[in-house]
């Protein structure tokens, strides 16, 4: 149980600090309107390494904060099946509370934005150019390529024997986390994260948001299904390349 407080705990953190800074970036009015990609993918890799620490600090070492980083560990052998769907309904509900909190945070600010693409973009991916299986192709390969990373990130051949020092290996991710928006989130807003999309989608949709719009249901399932193929797509390659 203190695990899955833990992923929920961390996953909420995750969604608080990212969705808020979409919603400084994009909503009418807020300090950081205009801010721009750049503050947005360093935002987003901000909001993984607080994530990260909550997760830990409150009892979830694995702090996995994504179902496919799940997926991939449960494929590894490190949860069973039934282990595995707990954590990624935590981790969901975190992504829930974030979208939920983040909401609360720009209160005033959904009024007076009149763009409701703009008021779903808080919460949830879209893409810059809508087509399903080039949006599906991206999200597959950009999660594929975030668990690579992570766990080459942590393979011996990086960490040495000793491995890395106490609370330093988050901070690698975060810089793979930002890596990835700043070269691969441009066709898709880099969900990389079930929890990530789906969690805040649900928050948009269920909460009383100012003038708010559709929640864009016909495209939710690829930032869901793209990240779990990729996960499997990078055990494979990870398997093959011996990483893990």
């Amino acid at each position: 149980m203190t695990n899955l407080f833990g992923e929920f705990f961390g996953t909420m953190i995750l969604l608080t600090f990212g969705c808020g800074v979409v919603a400084n970036v994009l909503l009418k009015d807020s300090k950081g309107n205009g801010g721009g990609w750049i503050v947005i993918t360093a935002g987003w890799a901000f909001a993984v390494l607080l994530g990260v620490f909550g997760a830990v600090a409150t009892g979830a070492p694995q702090a996995d904060l994504n179902p496919a980083v799940t997926f991939f560990k449960m494929l590894l052998g490190v949860y069973t099946l039934p282990q595995a769907i707990a954590t990624m309904c935590a981790e969901m509900a975190g992504g829930i509370a974030g979208g939920a909190l983040c909401w609360l945070l720009y209160l005033p600010h959904w009024e007076v934005t009149e763009d409701k693409g703009l008021k779903l973009a808080v919460f949830a991916t879209g893409p810059a150019i809508r087509n399903t299986f080039a949006n599906l192709l991206c999200e597959i390969i950009a999660t594929a390529f975030l668990l690579i990373g992570i766990f080459t990130i942590f393979s011996k051949g990086v960490t040495g024997t000793a491995g890395f020092g106490v609370g330093v290996g988050p901070y690698m991710v975060a810089m793979l986390i930002w890596a990835l928006g700043l070269c691969l989130g441009g066709p898709t807003g880099y969900a990389l994260n079930p929890a990530r999309d789906l969690g805040p989608r649900i928050a948009h949709a269920i909460l009383p948001i100012a003038g708010k719009g559709d929640s864009d249901w016909g495209y939710s399932w690829i930032p869901v299904v793209g990240p779990m193929v990729g996960a499997g797509l990078a055990f494979v390659v990870c398997k093959a390349a011996g990483i893990v």
